[in-house]
């Protein structure tokens, strides 16, 4: 059972203020920056003025990834018919090893490699006296294993940036060699305080190894009136396969989606797009700046999770273009009203009133709260583990006032939290599923769907409502108190 958190406005500040406690007076001072609640400024406006972006506090057990894991892990991985060299040590190529579910369409180790594993496997020799010369040796020997590959991309772990490899020079020399686009990534773990900074080191590599190159695929690509760009879309268990189905019933033609089941030549001629739809903002935001500028191409966010925001986000994006669109993307939205009110009929009635905690990396903590709400559940407390304050001001325009806010969580503040504010719902990572679960308090994992999904579309509306009923309803919860029913027990 879980508080009536609405009756109690600072039960967040409450919160935080237990948190705070048990630190010294120099960590106390650090986080208490990153940690608040939503308040409305009396105009119409909120905030919730948490600090982020900056490096985690050290002694704290912080779940954030490093620079590779957001190049690798995230914007390049997913790109299907390239392959994509973990350059350093063994171990983070391993650890990054299919670690998403980036779903794609291709034959696994002929002209698709995303679950594959490539590196340079560095050992000591390595570290002294460099790995360019066993880098050469890598691109020949996967031009001779794997003919259908389109091109490779070189993730720096690391070591690279420490010795000074250059691999700027390997790209460029092999490139010719082997007759493939090399795209060299900068993306050394130490570098930045969090994943982010390899989002935007892996979009300023497409910018100045993909779209300057003279020479492009040549694949009878022409351009139309509605061709559009999915820009920031894993397909985590088919969600961006989803979104097309729905842009594509309104007339609109994607000619490009990536990272997400992606290819070398679709990143070539995004820039050729008429509108880029921009779903994960904070990873994809500066490759779509750079074509706005470049290119003349406007782009847009979107938000295709729970019906409220795919009606706006249709119409939103229909506005862009004619009124042959706009008509279209009526009668979509028409088309799956009954669906919608099918499941919200099914399942708001046993998640009515329910409370849930986010806590996830990228949009998902802002760009969810609505299809939660869309079920009748309550958003009690949301955060992000690498966020910009940004993200923190466009959450403001999703989340109620009162909403605890919380920057870097560690992984005592968020179990602090939600023992104070007793959420029936946590939506987090794999790092947190477990103790969460161990506490008593249902949990959905919120980076891959728990091995679920689609999320994204009406459709993946449906799957969502299901999986969140099956977690808060599941009957175990009965039979598993938490630790401070447990203790108010013996009290």
């Amino acid at each position: 059972m879980s508080l009536d958190y609405t009756n109690d406005a600072d039960l967040g500040k409450k919160a935080i203020e237990e948190v705070l406690e048990v630190y010294p007076d120099k960590a106390k001072k650090k986080r208490a920056k990153h940690l608040g609640t939503i308040e409305s400024d009396g105009e119409g406006a909120s905030s919730c003025g948490v600090k982020s972006n900056v490096k985690s506090v050290p002694g704290a057990m912080t779940v954030r990834g490093c620079a590779y894991a957001g190049s690798k892990g995230v914007v390049w991985g997913p790109i299907k018919d390239m392959i994509h060299i973990s350059h350093g040590p063994v171990g983070c190529g391993q650890y990054s090893w299919s670690q998403r579910r980036n779903y794609y369409i291709g034959n696994t180790g002929v002209d698709t490699f995303v679950t594959m594993q490539f590196t340079s496997d560095f050992q000591e020799r390595d570290i002294v006296f460099g790995g360019d010369k066993k880098l050469e040796k890598i691109m020949d020997e996967i031009k001779e294993l794997f003919p259908l590959a389109r091109g490779v991309s070189i993730q720096s772990e690391c070591p690279i940036g420490l010795i000074g490899d250059d691999i700027e020079a390997v790209a460029r020399k092999k490139s010719k060699d082997i007759g493939l686009p090399i795209v060299p990534v900068r993306c050394e773990g130490f570098r930045g305080v969090s994943q982010s900074l390899g989002h935007h080191l892996a979009n300023d590599a497409i910018r100045d190894w993909v779209f300057s190159r003279d020479e492009v695929t040549e694949d009878g690509f022409t351009q139309g009136a509605y061709d559009v760009n999915i820009i920031g879309d894993y397909n985590i268990g088919g969600d961006a396969w989803a979104s097309r189905i729905l842009l594509e019933e309104m007339g609109l033609r994607v000619v490009a989606q990536w990272s997400g089941d992606a290819t070398l030549s679709e990143i070539e001629r995004a820039p050729k797009a008429k509108l880029n739809l921009i779903h994960c903002y904070r990873s994809m935001n500066y490759i779509c700046r750079h074509m706005e500028e470049k290119y003349n191409i406007p782009w847009i966010e979107y938000n295709f999770f729970g019906p409220s925001q795919i009606e706006k986000s249709i119409r939103t994006i229909a506005k862009q273009f004619d009124e042959t669109i706009q008509a279209k993307a009526e009668e979509v939205i028409a088309k799956y009203r009954p669906l919608v009110d099918a499941v919200i009929a099914k399942y708001e009635p046993r998640l009515k009133g329910k409370s849930v905690m986010l806590y996830v990396g990228g949009l998902r903590p802002r760009h969810v709260i609505t299809a939660y709400e869309d079920l009748g559940m309550e958003i009690c407390g949301a955060g992000y583990e690498f966020a910009h304050n940004d993200d923190y001001q466009r959450t403001t325009e999703y989340a109620k006032e009162g909403t605890l806010i919380f920057d870097d969580v560690t992984g005592f503040e968020l179990e602090k939290f939600v023992e104070k504010m007793r959420p029936d719902l946590v939506g987090s990572g794999i790092k947190e599923k477990y103790a969460v679960q161990k506490m008593g308090v249902p949990f959905r994992q919120m980076h891959s769907w728990d091995y679920s999904g689609p999320y994204h579309g009406y459709d993946g509306f449906a799957i969502f409502a299901r999986d969140m009923d099956m977690a808060i309803n599941n009957p175990v919860w009965a039979m598993h108190k938490t630790p401070w029913a447990t203790k108010e027990a013996a009290e």
